[in-house]
Protein backbone atom coordinates (compact mmCIF):
# COMPACT_ATOMS: atom_id res chain seq x y z
CA UNK A 1 0.00 0.00 0.00
CA UNK A 2 2.60 2.61 -0.93
CA UNK A 3 0.11 5.02 -2.32
CA UNK A 4 -1.69 5.21 0.57
CA UNK A 5 1.10 7.24 2.38
CA UNK A 6 1.69 9.76 -0.15
CA UNK A 7 0.53 12.73 1.44
CA UNK A 8 1.85 12.54 4.64
CA UNK A 9 4.41 14.79 3.75
CA UNK A 10 2.96 17.62 3.06
CA UNK A 11 1.90 19.67 5.23
CA UNK A 12 -1.51 19.44 7.25
CA UNK A 13 -2.34 23.06 7.73
CA UNK A 14 -5.51 22.49 10.14
CA UNK A 15 -6.96 19.28 7.73
CA UNK A 16 -6.70 15.57 9.42
CA UNK A 17 -6.02 13.40 6.75
CA UNK A 18 -6.19 9.49 6.14
CA UNK A 19 -5.33 7.61 9.26
CA UNK A 20 -5.37 11.17 11.73
CA UNK A 21 -9.05 10.64 11.49
CA UNK A 22 -9.95 9.11 14.60
CA UNK A 23 -13.63 9.47 14.81
CA UNK A 24 -16.25 6.76 14.98
CA UNK A 25 -18.73 7.98 12.95
CA UNK A 26 -18.22 10.22 9.67
CA UNK A 27 -20.04 11.93 6.87
CA UNK A 28 -18.68 11.44 4.00
CA UNK A 29 -18.73 13.88 0.69
CA UNK A 30 -17.30 12.08 -3.04
CA UNK A 31 -14.91 13.83 -4.90
CA UNK A 32 -17.61 15.02 -7.04
CA UNK A 33 -19.25 16.62 -4.14
CA UNK A 34 -22.58 14.13 -3.71
CA UNK A 35 -23.08 12.83 -0.46
CA UNK A 36 -22.19 9.17 0.40
CA UNK A 37 -23.67 9.22 3.35
CA UNK A 38 -22.79 8.50 7.09
CA UNK A 39 -20.17 5.96 7.69
CA UNK A 40 -17.35 4.77 9.82
CA UNK A 41 -14.35 5.98 9.48
CA UNK A 42 -12.50 2.71 8.26
CA UNK A 43 -15.87 2.75 5.55
CA UNK A 44 -14.70 6.10 4.49
CA UNK A 45 -11.12 5.13 4.16
CA UNK A 46 -11.52 2.36 2.35
CA UNK A 47 -13.53 3.99 -0.19
CA UNK A 48 -10.62 6.52 -0.69
CA UNK A 49 -8.01 3.98 -0.77
CA UNK A 50 -9.97 2.14 -3.47
CA UNK A 51 -10.47 5.30 -5.07
CA UNK A 52 -6.36 5.98 -4.91
CA UNK A 53 -7.65 9.74 -3.19
CA UNK A 54 -7.16 11.14 0.55
CA UNK A 55 -9.91 11.59 3.08
CA UNK A 56 -9.72 14.68 4.41
CA UNK A 57 -11.50 16.06 6.84
CA UNK A 58 -13.28 19.45 6.34
CA UNK A 59 -15.58 20.30 8.96
CA UNK A 60 -14.52 18.81 11.86
CA UNK A 61 -17.27 21.08 14.55
CA UNK A 62 -20.10 19.72 13.27
CA UNK A 63 -21.92 16.47 14.30
CA UNK A 64 -20.99 14.42 12.76
CA UNK A 65 -17.59 15.49 11.22
CA UNK A 66 -17.76 16.05 7.17
CA UNK A 67 -15.39 14.23 4.98
CA UNK A 68 -14.59 14.77 1.75
CA UNK A 69 -12.76 12.23 -0.43
CA UNK A 70 -10.07 14.31 -2.65
CA UNK A 71 -6.90 14.28 -4.38
CA UNK A 72 -5.42 16.29 -1.16
CA UNK A 73 -1.98 17.34 -3.06
CA UNK A 74 -3.58 18.18 -5.97
CA UNK A 75 -6.27 20.56 -3.17
CA UNK A 76 -3.16 22.06 -1.44
CA UNK A 77 -1.53 22.90 -4.69
CA UNK A 78 -4.34 24.74 -5.88
CA UNK A 79 -4.63 26.52 -2.55
CA UNK A 80 -1.31 27.36 -2.63
CA UNK A 81 -1.71 28.94 -6.10
CA UNK A 82 -4.84 30.92 -5.38
CA UNK A 83 -3.15 32.56 -2.48
CA UNK A 84 -0.35 33.45 -4.80
CA UNK A 85 -2.55 34.63 -7.79
CA UNK A 86 -4.77 37.04 -4.97
CA UNK A 87 -1.18 38.24 -3.24
CA UNK A 88 0.20 38.92 -6.37
CA UNK A 89 -3.14 41.69 -6.88
CA UNK A 90 -3.04 43.31 -4.14
CA UNK A 91 -1.97 46.93 -3.84
CA UNK A 92 -0.48 48.12 -0.67
CA UNK A 93 -1.04 51.86 -0.20
CA UNK A 94 2.03 53.29 1.43
CA UNK A 95 2.82 56.55 3.17
CA UNK A 96 5.36 58.51 1.45
CA UNK A 97 6.58 61.41 2.77
CA UNK A 98 8.09 64.76 1.32
CA UNK A 99 10.19 67.00 3.37
CA UNK A 100 10.84 70.57 2.65
CA UNK A 101 11.80 73.91 4.89
CA UNK A 102 10.16 77.24 4.95
CA UNK A 103 12.78 79.30 3.15
CA UNK A 104 12.60 76.64 -0.11
CA UNK A 105 13.38 77.81 -3.82
CA UNK A 106 11.20 77.89 -6.60
CA UNK A 107 12.81 75.41 -8.60
CA UNK A 108 13.74 73.13 -5.52
CA UNK A 109 9.63 73.11 -4.83
CA UNK A 110 8.58 72.52 -8.43
CA UNK A 111 10.28 69.14 -8.29
CA UNK A 112 9.31 68.02 -4.89
CA UNK A 113 6.10 69.15 -6.59
CA UNK A 114 6.81 66.84 -9.39
CA UNK A 115 7.85 64.10 -6.81
CA UNK A 116 4.69 64.26 -5.17
CA UNK A 117 2.11 63.90 -8.12
CA UNK A 118 3.88 60.89 -9.35
CA UNK A 119 3.55 59.37 -5.74
CA UNK A 120 -0.34 59.92 -6.06
CA UNK A 121 -0.49 58.83 -9.53
CA UNK A 122 0.90 55.78 -8.47
CA UNK A 123 -1.96 55.42 -5.87
CA UNK A 124 0.11 56.15 -2.51
CA UNK A 125 -0.83 58.55 0.11
CA UNK A 126 1.53 61.48 0.07
CA UNK A 127 2.56 63.01 4.06
CA UNK A 128 4.09 66.73 2.90
CA UNK A 129 5.76 67.93 5.71
CA UNK A 130 7.82 71.75 6.60
CA UNK A 131 10.31 71.46 9.19
CA UNK A 132 11.07 74.51 11.43
CA UNK A 133 14.59 75.25 12.46
CA UNK A 134 15.46 78.17 14.72
CA UNK A 135 13.90 81.38 14.43
CA UNK A 136 11.60 79.52 11.50
CA UNK A 137 9.04 78.68 14.50
CA UNK A 138 8.43 82.41 14.40
CA UNK A 139 6.66 82.53 10.98
CA UNK A 140 4.79 79.26 10.79
CA UNK A 141 2.26 81.05 8.46
CA UNK A 142 5.16 80.68 5.88
CA UNK A 143 5.18 77.02 6.00
CA UNK A 144 1.17 76.73 6.18
CA UNK A 145 1.29 78.57 3.01
CA UNK A 146 3.15 76.70 0.94
CA UNK A 147 1.66 73.22 2.45
CA UNK A 148 -1.47 75.05 0.66
CA UNK A 149 0.31 76.14 -2.35
CA UNK A 150 1.41 72.52 -2.76
CA UNK A 151 -2.22 70.77 -2.16
CA UNK A 152 -3.66 73.25 -4.95
CA UNK A 153 -0.92 72.40 -7.30
CA UNK A 154 -2.21 68.65 -6.13
CA UNK A 155 -5.96 69.04 -6.66
CA UNK A 156 -6.68 68.01 -9.32
CA UNK A 157 -5.67 64.46 -9.09
CA UNK A 158 -5.60 64.24 -4.70
CA UNK A 159 -7.52 65.14 -2.02
CA UNK A 160 -6.83 66.83 1.26
CA UNK A 161 -7.04 64.04 3.84
CA UNK A 162 -5.39 66.02 6.94
CA UNK A 163 -5.09 70.05 6.84
CA UNK A 164 -1.87 71.52 7.83
CA UNK A 165 -1.08 70.76 11.29
CA UNK A 166 1.70 71.93 13.24
CA UNK A 167 2.97 69.09 15.71
CA UNK A 168 6.54 70.41 17.49
CA UNK A 169 9.18 72.08 14.87
CA UNK A 170 7.16 70.02 12.23
CA UNK A 171 4.13 70.72 9.91
CA UNK A 172 2.42 68.31 7.71
CA UNK A 173 -0.42 67.70 6.28
CA UNK A 174 -1.97 64.67 4.42
CA UNK A 175 -3.22 64.01 0.24
CA UNK A 176 -4.38 60.50 -1.06
CA UNK A 177 -5.06 60.35 -4.42
CA UNK A 178 -8.21 60.79 -6.54
CA UNK A 179 -10.24 57.14 -6.82
CA UNK A 180 -9.70 57.07 -10.50
CA UNK A 181 -6.13 58.00 -10.56
CA UNK A 182 -5.22 54.95 -8.75
CA UNK A 183 -3.52 52.16 -10.54
CA UNK A 184 -5.74 48.94 -11.47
Amino acid sequence: MPHFWRCVDIATVNYQINDEIRDKELRVIGEDGAQLGIMSSDEALAIAEERDLDLVKIAPGSNPPVCKIMDYGKYRFEQSKREKEAKKNQHVIEVKEIRMSPSIGENDFNTKLKNGQKFLRDGDRLKVTIRFRGREMAHTNIGEQLLHKFAEACAEIANLDKQPKLEGRNMSMFLSPKPQNKKQ
